[in-house]
């Protein structure tokens, strides 16, 4: 893809040059090797980045919304990428693919059977979560609570059982309550967060199902149910393999049938009552990819620097009109493709990193970071613990109305969340390199936008990984059909393209790993 004369050129010029880098490589086996990064870097260029770009966000791509036809094109263009450039995928089977497993939740389909008697999903009962299975008898656990002085707990035998609760709490014959020894409730009352508190208690104790009686509050949850039950209002999410305990909320009739005494009862005890539950999960299934490739550290290969931009975008909207995404996040991903092909230069010429540096394309970010979170939290292809630090690209493309037409700057967020050291490296490698503005303006704690919380970057920041975001801020055509590749400014595209290329170089060619020396805010 590059003219070997460019970079012959450009290599013998930073040979030569009388400025030293950031980080002195050794013990390196070529003896061709230069020890200055400029060389690799001026191979990432804008003919390139624009050649790139009006591919990936062209029409045939179709928005390359989550899971459709067009995100699929654009996996197979990135796959296609790494293959001729011969950088091999990250996972050991040599697929390039990483399988994101997706779910549209929906309203589940069912009915409860207790004695000869059938129950009504909507009805007479509501649950949000499937649940299957036959029992011989529930386990009444009254108000399904444990506290340092009170537990409903205490004695029984719940695992893999279905147990039946209910709201409030326990009260003394004064009217205090027992947990607090005053008139003021407990925790255990709060409309908001009780039925999940008492949900998530039941389920460290291994049960299966929880029927739950709630008479002040099941006529909120009914009307969310018939919400959700008009229209395709769930947002996607990360399929569950295994459910756990589902909650089962039960309308007046049916607790009267099960267990009229309820509201009286408060000792624990065992109902006698053999029930059947049948209800199916409804959920639609996508199919989505991350796309993972690696070059592997010569020195320090068992540690690695993960470079990561979302490969989807929104697709087509209401009108069919195709939101191309050129921007976001087209801009991270072509960025990624020359930065990869340039450590691959390095690395063919026997100047490769001494630590590894993965290249990871995420799914799903528009649907909420579901492709990176899926990495981190459920099959992160190499260890975590062994992760240096993220460089994350979302947006890099285009100039903010802030810098008019000024395009030498760029915006990071997070480099000092974590590790001030990561914080400093990346200073003065802009200051020997670059020469770009580097703008916090978003990384303030106070800032309303959030974006610290809201790109790829954040599922590793919260494994306390050290994390640098980079941004070049939003515009008029943000989630629109007019974020297309000829509004791009490719000459900045470039310059902030090799800044992540030049940062990336230093912390894997860095004699110690990036240190986490600061302690995340909460």
């Amino acid at each position: 893809m590059k003219k070997i004369s460019l970079i012959l050129f450009a290599l013998f010029f930073a040979c030569n040059s009388s400025q030293k880098t950031v980080a002195e490589l050794t013990d390196t086996t070529s003896a061709n090797v230069t020890l200055d990064p400029r060389g690799y870097a001026v191979t990432i260029t804008e003919k390139e980045l624009k050649e790139h770009l009006y591919i990936y966000a062209s029409d045939e791509f179709q928005g390359r919304e989550t899971g459709q036809p067009g995100q699929k094109k654009a996996a197979e263009y990135l796959k296609s990428n790494y293959e001729a450039m011969d950088i091999p995928a990250a996972k050991e089977d040599g697929n390039y693919f990483q399988e994101v497993p997706l779910e549209f939740p929906k309203l589940p389909v069912g009915a409860i059977m207790a004695g000869t008697t059938e129950y009504e999903l909507g009805t007479d009962f509501l649950t949000f979560t499937p649940i299957e299975g036959d029992f011989s008898e529930i386990v009444y656990a009254g108000y399904g609570i444990e506290d340092q002085v009170y537990s409903d707990y205490e004695g029984l035998d719940v695992s893999g059982k279905l147990i039946l609760i209910k709201s409030g709490e326990p009260v003394n014959e004064d009217g205090t309550y027992l947990i607090s020894g005053s008139s003021k409730k407990s925790v255990w009352s709060n409309k908001s967060d009780a039925a999940a508190a008492r949900l998530k208690l039941a389920r460290s104790k291994g049960v299966k199902g929880v029927l739950y009686y709630d008479p002040d509050n099941y006529g909120r949850y009914k009307r969310y149910y018939d919400y959700l039950k008009g229209g395709d209002k769930m947002k996607m999410e990360l399929k569950l393999e295994e459910h756990n305990a589902a909650l089962v909320l039960l309308n007046e009739t049916m607790i009267k049938d099960l267990f009229p005494a309820i509201k009286q009862e408060r000792t624990s005890k065992i109902i006698s009552q053999p029930i059947s539950l049948n209800i199916k999960s409804n959920n639609e299934a996508v199919s989505s990819e991350n796309i993972v490739a690696v070059i592997r550290g010569f020195e320090k290969p068992d540690e690695f620097i993960v470079i990561s931009s979302h490969l989807d975008h929104i697709g087509v909207n209401n009108n069919g009109d195709i939101n191309n995404g050129a921007d976001d996040d087209g801009s991270g991903t072509v960025a990624m493709l020359e930065i990869a092909e340039a450590f691959k230069l390095a690395a063919d010429s026997g100047n490769g990193p001494k630590r590894s540096i993965v290249f990871l394309h995420v799914t799903g970010e528009e649907k909420g970071l579901l492709g990176s979170k899926y990495y981190t939290d459920n099959d992160p292809v190499f260890p975590l613990s062994q992760t240096v630090a993220n460089l994350n690209i979302d947006m890099i493309g285009r100039i903010d109305p802030k810098y008019e037409r000024d395009g030498n700057y760029v915006y990071l967020i997070g480099s000092d969340k974590l590790s001030k050291e990561l914080h400093e490296l990346s200073e003065d490698v802009n200051d020997k390199y670059s020469q770009l503005k580097l703008d916090y303006t978003y990384n303030d704690e106070n800032d309303p936008n959030r974006y610290y919380y809201r790109s790829d970057h954040y599922n590793f920041a919260k494994n306390n990984i050290p994390v640098i975001f980079y941004f070049s801020g939003t515009h008029e055509d943000y989630h629109r059909p007019g974020d297309t590749p000829n509004k791009i400014n490719y000459d900045a595209l470039e310059s902030r393209s090799r800044l992540i290329f030049y940062t990336a170089w230093e912390i894997a060619n860095r004699e110690d790993r990036v240190e986490v020396d600061i302690t995340p805010s909460k």
